[in-house]
């Protein structure tokens, strides 16, 4: 009876794995033949501590900077200006990155990494910044932003706002064009860039421009049941979840503080011009879109750039070998250049370092 039992259960656990499989190989059919990587069969998600623990070890992979660009690590501190009222806003440390020989008064950029607002640091953007600064001839800033859920909404928030208003406050030191300031945020950093350009138009900060790379703008995509086949790599529903209750403290749904969901801004008029991208097979193509769509009807330029089948954040792993994906990070690149930069790329794009 016991043997029978238990090969009934291997049955029914060899059965269960083979639909998993086929489902996971229907579900890469969606993607183009040249996006296809190993990543994508595994069913990678994150939900609880001890497996955040593991991936913010997996995902720390520090990259150098190209030749011709210094890097400095300098702390800075907050004002009075900087923190959230009533918050503890502790010193923050950020990377920055100066072009040999850069012309001053430069443009400047404060970049923001991605990670779910739970994961991720800035040296793993090391490359793509200093490339930024040597090919665009300008001073990049990366702050290390604090994470959750160790530090909730307002903490990384804060962290990002200290940098620009430094910029700011610093652009004689830095030789930095105050009218020549961009942010860029990719996944969980484009959702800080966008939050930023709101709080800087708020505070009558000058930006020129924000980027948003596929950012993560809404914690209503949790509530919705059917993603239409969207978001079943990289960056699952599951994962989404877990990140943005542990960067709001709380169950999403609710209505957030100012500034916490960039998507929930009643009014986005006034925003600084926008570069927004997302491929359609990404979790966030739809808030995304919608949040695109807003800007421009609010009479914000925008630049909208979707890429079909494309997952999230699959430009990190193919930029080299893909030329969607090379075009994909060029078009961000050149649009930063025009409103920033010295012209150099002249729409080429983004160098290959």
């Amino acid at each position: 009876m016991l043997r029978r039992a238990v090969g009934v259960a291997g049955l029914g656990l060899g059965v269960g794995l083979a639909l998993a499989v086929q489902r996971r190989r229907d579900a890469i059919e969606a993607v183009p033949p040249e996006l296809r990587t190993v990543e994508l069969w595994l069913p990678l998600g994150v939900d609880n501590r001890l497996v955040l623990g593991i991936a913010r070890r997996m995902l720390r992979e520090p990259t150098d900077p190209v030749p011709g660009v210094r890097m400095a690590r300098q702390s800075i501190g907050s004002t009075s200006q900087t923190a959230t009222e009533g918050a503890d806003q502790p010193p923050v440390e950020v990377l920055v990155f100066e072009p040999d020989g850069r012309t001053r008064p430069s443009g400047a950029v404060v970049f923001l990494h991605g990670g779910g607002y739970i994961m991720g640091d800035p040296e793993s953007s090391a490359d793509t910044c200093s490339r930024l600064a040597r090919d665009l001839d300008v001073l990049v800033v990366v702050p290390r932003y604090r994470l959750a859920p160790e530090h909730p909404f307002p903490a990384g928030l804060d962290d990002c706002w200290t940098a620009l208003r430094w910029v700011h406050e610093q652009a004689e030191t830095l030789g930095v064009d105050r009218a020549r300031v961009a942010v860029v945020g990719e996944s969980a950093g484009g959702g800080l860039a966008a939050a930023l350009a709101q709080r800087a138009a708020d505070a009558d900060v000058p930006l020129a421009l924000q980027v948003l790379v596929y950012p993560m703008l809404d914690d209503r995509t949790v509530l919705r049941a059917d993603h239409e086949g969207r978001g079943r790599f990289n960056w699952t529903p599951r994962s989404n979840r877990y990140a943005w209750t542990c960067y709001l403290g709380g169950a999403p749904g609710a209505t957030p503080p100012a500034y916490a969901v960039p998507a929930r801004r009643t009014h986005v008029a006034g925003l600084a011009p926008a570069w927004v991208g997302v491929g359609d097979l990404d979790l966030f193509h739809v808030e995304d879109v919608e949040y695109a769509e807003r800007l421009r009807a609010a009479g914000v330029p925008v630049e909208l750039h979707v890429v079909p089948g494309m997952p999230h954040a699959a430009d990190h792993r193919l930029e080299q070998t893909v030329p969607a994906m090379r075009e994909f990070r060029a078009r961000w690149a050149a649009a930063l250049d025009r409103a920033v930069g010295a012209g150099a790329l002249a729409g080429s794009g983004l160098p290959g370092g």
